[in-house]
């Protein structure tokens, strides 16, 4: 088994928790170390049954754990980027967790840092790439690519060769047309119907999905 640290101890982290445990009683994997995260009220606690080691900061002090970046905003999408630029590691640092309940299809690549929680279904030669927050009971299906930060809520279902670009956010049973773009930074509102392309950086929702305004602020992209 080798060590993980999780960075944050939010919702998120606490269900990448779940499934380390899920994942480990099916096959011993991580043993998992606890959480770090820069709220100082949680520092020496314990959130659902995991210690919280302290902030971020730490890190240093586990050289051999593989490292998980679990923290997402949908007001700030890039905000999972600015953590791992800010941490610095090695590609190679990075776990890839996919809950035994998941599904990975033949040709499909998961890139380090990505979770994919349990339901999540990719058909056949699906691409996800890094540092990618991919929810319950997900479906993408043939030649989708994900690209890196991007976050995927529960239930959202991705028809063929879609492409979700960089930090790009999916609410909760969102739906998107086959062969279409999701722009990147840009935000999709739980339930909608998406049938024409989100260009970067703008707000869409509704059935069929349409233009609600750009997104609160443009955020801080490492990458640029």
């Amino acid at each position: 088994m080798r060590d993980l640290v999780i960075v944050g101890a939010g919702g998120f982290a606490r269900e990448t928790a779940a499934a380390v445990q899920a994942l480990n009683d099916v096959r011993p994997t991580w043993r998992l170390l606890g959480f770090l995260d820069d709220n100082r009220v949680l520092y020496g606690t314990r959130v659902s049954g995991v210690p919280v080691l302290g902030s971020s900061a730490r890190l240093p002090d586990y050289p051999d754990a593989a490292v998980l970046v679990c923290v997402g905003n949908p007001r700030d999408p890039l905000v999972r980027a600015r953590v791992v630029d800010r941490l610095g590691l090695p590609a190679d640092r990075y776990a890839t967790l996919v809950h035994p309940a998941a599904h990975v299809g033949a040709g499909s690549l998961v890139g380090p840092g990505t979770v994919l929680l349990a339901g999540v279904t990719l058909t056949a030669d699906v691409t996800v790439d890094a540092h990618v927050a991919v929810m319950p009971q997900v479906v993408l299906t043939h030649d989708d690519r994900v690209e890196s930060f991007a976050t995927i809520a529960s239930g959202v279902r991705l028809g063929g060769g879609v492409t979700i670009r960089r930090g790009a956010y999916l609410g909760a049973g969102a739906l998107v047309r086959e062969a279409l773009t999701v722009g990147a930074r840009s935000l999709v509102g739980m339930g909608s119907v998406v049938l024409a392309d989100v260009p970067p950086g703008e707000v869409w929702a509704g059935n069929p999905a349409r233009f609600l305004r750009r997104v609160e602020a443009e955020q801080h992209d490492p990458a640029r």
